[in-house]
């Protein structure tokens, strides 16, 4: 009897139908959460919904991206809340099935490894539970809120450095390191006098830019901001938790990346300082690559700042790593210029003789010259140095002066010195405007991404403001970023077709200027959405993005920003070549899963 009810075809039909229901339940199609999407108004949002309370349709489900992307009518879906942390091209589990494949000797794990399109969720990223909107700057450099960065590792492990504590429902943050427990401040003064001999402080050495590698929570880079040096922080993703979110989180520029494989996301001579403070980097390994890097990235006359037990300790292997650490920098013609305490400094001669002549005894290599014009992402390691004959070195003024600075290689790209100057005007008016028609308080912004910079005119006009600007170029673009760095700014390259290195929630303001059509032509293009739903997941709730950009384009986003949960306003303003454009302004709503 129960051969003939179920034959052999009947029981295909049912596994298939169960099939489709398993694949069905993983992409959110069939069972979904019943959770409300509730928008506040104020800074918190009440746990459970009362009447009047605004309701949204956007359903609670894990979707991942398909081949063609389908907006539902609901609006955007919205991830489950353990989804609140989520970095695609740092995503543990992704990174899981590429291990094998992976060399861990040299940390490659730690890298950006982003998922093909349909291994990548495309649903919003919720904020935790509790989540408020951030302490603004100044406080939030000492304060953030606990329930934002929700994780106690760092404070358990470094407490006693004084990177972080808990104190009630904040994170505390006294100005601690590993190798400053007493302060940052105190740090920084002695710095200052190592590289001066006792006389002056970092500034009087013509420090501007600062890149800290394995920043930490970023004390260093916070307690430099009052000497007007501008720093870019990094670390990755590792044992030492959600570091670059607790720096994000108190309004101090940071992003995910770590020395591995591959060059770091920056123009070659940008810094006049690279500085490590216990930023777990073997130096000494793999022939000396990584300060090959970091070689490639000071400017001739800057300074390598190395803070670690190697300076200062004989037991163990530290002696061994000590000289090799000597015998490589001696091949790079570096000069050792101070050891104190547990530090030690060199400073990077600019000498082309000298490394000729180590390059005949076959202590280093010469790089090969490479096209200065084309962004460096991507790049591998290079275990070579590069002459300094191979560049027109620019001798740049002080700080003060140095927003205004026409760099060289704005003449190489074809940018002459009245374009250039056109374009800081015209950004200068248009921040002005900007202001205007967001109508709020401007300290209520301090984290702000340009995610299409060119010379970095937009950061320019943001400069005598209380907020550091993340300055992108595309990678898919020439390489304006060496004009940013050289005008006194930060930033990075990036490929927008790919989430950037952040975590969620990270930027007050994101400013995208015909960004959106450079992807949607040439080489290198991607969807539209994909890339508002990267905006979606690293601008903080009640945060803005401006969008400028051809208007068939701004108008197909204004018909789809509200199902993001964005509120939008159209506008139009002038652009460079004074006729009117479009303009979209639009704010995240602060939403919450309840």
């Amino acid at each position: 009897m129960f051969s003939s009810a179920f034959d052999s075809r009947t029981v295909h039909l049912i596994l298939v139908g169960l099939f489709f229901m398993v694949v069905s339940f993983y992409v959110g199609t069939l069972f979904s959460s019943s959770h409300t999407v509730l928008v506040g108004s104020g800074d918190t949002i009440p746990s459970t919904p009362s009447k009047g309370d605004l309701q949204y349709t956007n359903r609670v489900a894990l979707i991942y991206r398909t081949k063609s992307v389908t907006i539902p009518e609901s609006g955007v879906n919205i991830c489950p809340l353990k989804f609140n942390e989520y970095i695609p091209c740092h995503d543990a589990s992704y990174l899981t099935k590429l291990l094998p494949k992976l060399d861990t000797s040299r940390e490659e794990q730690l890298e950006s490894h982003c998922p093909q399109l349909e291994d990548r969720l495309f649903c919003l990223v919720p904020p935790p539970v509790d989540y408020k909107i951030p302490i603004k700057w100044p406080l939030s450099r000492d304060y953030v809120w606990r329930s934002n960065v929700n994780h106690s590792h760092l404070a358990e492990v470094k407490g006693g450095q004084n990177w972080v504590h808990e104190k009630d429902k904040l994170w505390w943050f006294p100005g601690g390191g590993t190798h400053f427990k007493h302060g940052a401040t105190e740090y920084i003064e002695r710095l200052g006098n190592m590289t001066t001999n006792e006389t002056g402080d970092l500034r009087s050495t013509g420090v501007v830019q600062v890149l800290d590698i394995g920043c930490g929570v970023a004390s260093f880079s916070a307690y430099l901001q009052p000497l007007d040096i501008q720093t870019m922080s990094f670390a990755p993703k590792d044992g030492h938790e959600n570091q670059i979110q607790f720096a994000l989180e108190r309004g101090i520029g940071a992003m995910i990346s770590v020395l591995a494989t591959k060059q770091l996301p920056f123009p070659r001579r940008s810094f006049e300082m690279v500085h490590c403070s216990r930023c777990r980097v073997d130096w000494h390994a793999n022939d000396g690559i990584l300060l090959k890097e970091v070689d490639r990235l000071l400017r001739p006359h800057g300074y390598f700042v190395y803070s670690a037990p190697p300076v200062y300790r004989k037991d163990k292997d530290y002696l061994v790593i000590w000289q090799k650490l000597i015998n490589l920098t001696t091949a790079m013609c570096w000069k050792l210029i101070a050891q104190q305490v547990q530090t030690a400094i060199w400073l990077k001669e600019d000498k082309d003789s000298c490394l000729l002549d180590n390059a005949k005894k076959n202590l280093l290599s010469i790089c090969e010259p490479v096209e200065i014009t084309i962004p460096q992402w991507q790049s591998p390691l290079r275990n070579c140095i590069t002459l300094s004959e191979q560049f027109d070195f620019q001798k740049l003024p002080p700080r003060s002066d140095r927003l205004g600075v026409y760099s060289k290689i704005l003449e190489k790209l074809g940018v002459s010195p009245e374009m250039y100057e056109l374009n800081t005007k015209f950004w200068k008016e248009q921040v002005s405007q900007y202001w205007k028609l967001i109508g709020i308080n401007t300290v209520d912004i301090r984290n702000v991404m340009d995610m299409n910079a060119c010379y970095g005119g937009f950061s320019v006009a943001l400069s005598n403001l209380p907020i550091w600007v993340m300055n992108i170029v595309p990678a898919t673009m020439s390489n304006t970023l060496s004009a940013i760095y050289d005008r006194g700014l930060i930033g990075a390259f990036h490929d927008w077709c790919n989430p950037f290195s952040t975590y969620p929630r990270t930027y007050d303001l994101l400013h995208a200027y015909h960004l959106l059509s450079h992807y949607q032509s040439g080489e290198r293009s991607c969807s539209i959405e994909d890339i508002l739903l990267e905006m979606d997941r690293i601008i903080r709730p009640q945060g803005y993005i401006i969008i400028r950009d051809e208007d068939s384009l701004v108008l197909r986003i204004k018909g789809i920003a509200p199902k993001f949960l964005w509120d939008v306003s159209l506008h139009m303003l002038e652009n460079e070549e004074k006729k009117m454009e479009p303009v979209l302004i639009c704010r995240k709503k602060f939403w919450t899963i309840v």
